[in-house]
């Protein structure tokens, strides 16, 4: 099995992703544990305040009684004692059982001791610490050389028409700037020969660029800044404010940008981390297409577009001859070659001004609708492995995500809950501390 290297020390991939799997489902155990606990504690809560309900209706039977007035006054204090031990009983089992109906079930079980003698943990007091600091900085990561050979790496920015480069598109932006130095760390991790990847970051300001040079001196890489006039005109509005950022349509010129020795490229999202050797994903075969995407046929592909297009049967008939499944454009294999002499990138266009004439919107989510209707149905499958999307939660609320079944080769947190915000908050889902490990953000310890 391939091994990887972080500072010189190997790593099996797929071990490492079932070791953290393991401490989900002692997360899992230990959430149930403190259920019952909670449960156990409502139960004698319930029972000390059906004593104080007998002896209130105790007292008040016996009120005409002599004996009872003459000891009323002792009566009462005993009866405060009462009320006193069900409230403080009460108190003790809602701070108890707070956390589980915040978090259930609980993720802390995932901070053990064992996991953080691993990774070494994230650091919530240094989060919270450093949010907002004006010199908050990326710390510097590790050299990485994974195996002997690995042929050593070129001065940064050069060879970028090198035949045995594997090529990866990610982009900058500020608010996302910290998802995409993890998932660049996570590619360098965990790749055979890092010596053989060569980056290339669209971004939204030519500042960031030596960010990425100071967490990553020697990667190979080059900014490409994207002039957000390119597409302001075709951007709709979407379920979420996030997804009409202009910088989300950048992979759609892709074919334009790069330069055009260039002639396959891997596209990821920023919210996502790699655990396995990104070159097997570069190597998959695409046939006679232009787009690799691992493909879900059982996913409601009719939910993506509006009643409006499918009544209008000029439109619906768009698929005519197709068999359109949902795929999710976050991490796609694209042939340059083939996309450049198609024209995908007018054919993305046509569709962004249809649903910006007058006659009435055809779909609501973003930048995904225009890719389904020029590709789906048209897509190389690649394995699920490599696109566990989702673990964001929905695009609505930020709720936590299971894995998909089977193997894991990437982890990507689509959807309206990002890991970083999670754990910046105190309030992570249990998979955001597979992200972790790889985040460089926050000044280097002293």
């Amino acid at each position: 099995m391939e091994a990887a290297a972080i500072a010189s020390s190997p790593r099996d991939p797929s071990a490492e992703a079932q070791a953290l799997l393991g401490f989900l489902d002692f997360d899992r155990e230990r959430g149930q544990s403190s259920f019952l606990f909670a449960l156990a504690g409502i139960r004698a809560t319930l029972a000390l305040l059906l004593v104080f309900a007998i002896a209130r209706l105790a007292d008040l039977f016996d009120f005409k009684t002599g004996r009872r007035r003459r000891r009323r006054r002792s009566g009462g204090v005993m009866l405060w004692v009462v009320r006193l031990s069900g409230l403080c009983s009460l108190v003790m089992v809602m701070v108890v059982l707070s956390p589980s109906l915040q978090s259930f079930p609980p993720a802390e079980a995932i901070r053990s001791s064992q996991y953080l003698r691993l990774y070494g943990g994230y650091n919530h007091h240094l989060a919270a610490a450093s949010d907002g600091s004006e010199d908050l900085v990326f710390r510097r990561a590790p050299p990485f050389h994974n195996a002997a050979e690995c042929e050593p790496a070129l001065a940064n920015g050069t060879s970028v028409c090198d035949s045995s480069l594997v090529h990866i598109a990610i982009t900058l932006d500020e608010e996302y700037l910290r998802g995409s130095i993890a998932a660049v760390h996570s590619v360098l991790a965990h790749t055979r020969c890092p010596e053989s990847v060569f980056f290339h970051f669209l971004v939204s300001e030519p500042s960031l660029e030596p960010v990425v040079r100071s967490a990553f001196p020697g990667l190979r890489f080059k900014a490409y800044y994207f002039d957000p006039d390119r597409v302001r005109g075709l951007i709709s509005s979407s379920v979420r404010q996030a997804l009409e950022q202009p910088l989300n349509y950048a992979r759609n010129y892709l074919a334009d940008i790069l330069e055009h020795c260039v002639r396959r490229v891997i596209y990821l999202d920023s919210d996502l981390v790699v655990v396995d050797d990104i070159a097997k994903l570069w190597r998959t075969e695409l046939g006679s297409r232009a787009v690799g995407a691992p493909e879900y046929c059982h996913a409601n592909f009719t939910k993506y577009f509006t009643d409006r297009f499918w009544s209008d049967q000029r439109l619906a008939s768009t698929f005519a001859g197709r068999r359109p499944c949902y795929f999710n454009t976050g991490v796609m294999v694209l042939d340059l070659v083939r996309w450049r002499r198609a024209g995908y990138t007018r054919r993305i266009e046509r569709w962004m001004e249809v649903q910006k004439s007058g006659a009435g919107r055809i779909y609501e989510l973003g930048s995904l609708p225009p890719f389904l209707l020029v590709f789906a149905g048209h897509v190389a499958p690649i394995e699920h492995r490599w696109n566990q999307h989702g673990l964001g939660g929905d695009n609505v609320r930020g709720s936590c995500r299971d894995l998909h079944p089977g193997p894991v080769s990437l982890l990507h947190w689509s959807g309206s809950g990002k890991p970083w915000v999670r754990l910046d908050s105190i309030r992570p889902c249990p998979l955001d501390h597979l992200w972790a490990p790889y985040d460089l953000y926050g000044p280097a310890a002293s």
